[in-house]
């Protein structure tokens, strides 16, 4: 599942399993690029992973609370708590990687 959400989306969601945050703007091209790659890793995981869009202009606090400075960023969650990040465009490979080794 691929879901934009806001603070309070996100606080509830980011707790529940294997969460991968894509902290981006619309105004990014790297971000719009990045999003054809979270549909790929969202086929190959499923519902073993839920993905979260978080856009950065309109969620100021989390950005911050979280020490997102430049987009992309992806932050995975396991169970709550960052298992690892990513920023700038990734490949899938790299992304699945992450993932793979945080289950």
């Amino acid at each position: 599942m691929i879901k934009e959400v806001n603070r309070e989306e996100f606080k509830e969601l980011a707790g529940r399993g294997l969460v991968l945050a894509d902290f981006f703007s619309t105004t990014c091209g790297p971000c719009k690029m990045l999003g054809f790659v979270l549909r790929d890793v969202e086929k190959e995981f499923g519902d073993n992973l839920t993905i979260l869009k978080v856009d950065f202009d309109q969620n100021r606090e989390l950005t911050e609370e979280y020490g997102v400075t430049g987009y992309p960023t992806l932050i995975l969650f396991k169970n709550g708590e960052e298992a690892g990040r990513l920023q700038g465009l990734q490949q899938k490979p790299v992304i699945v990687k992450l993932i793979e080794d945080n289950k």
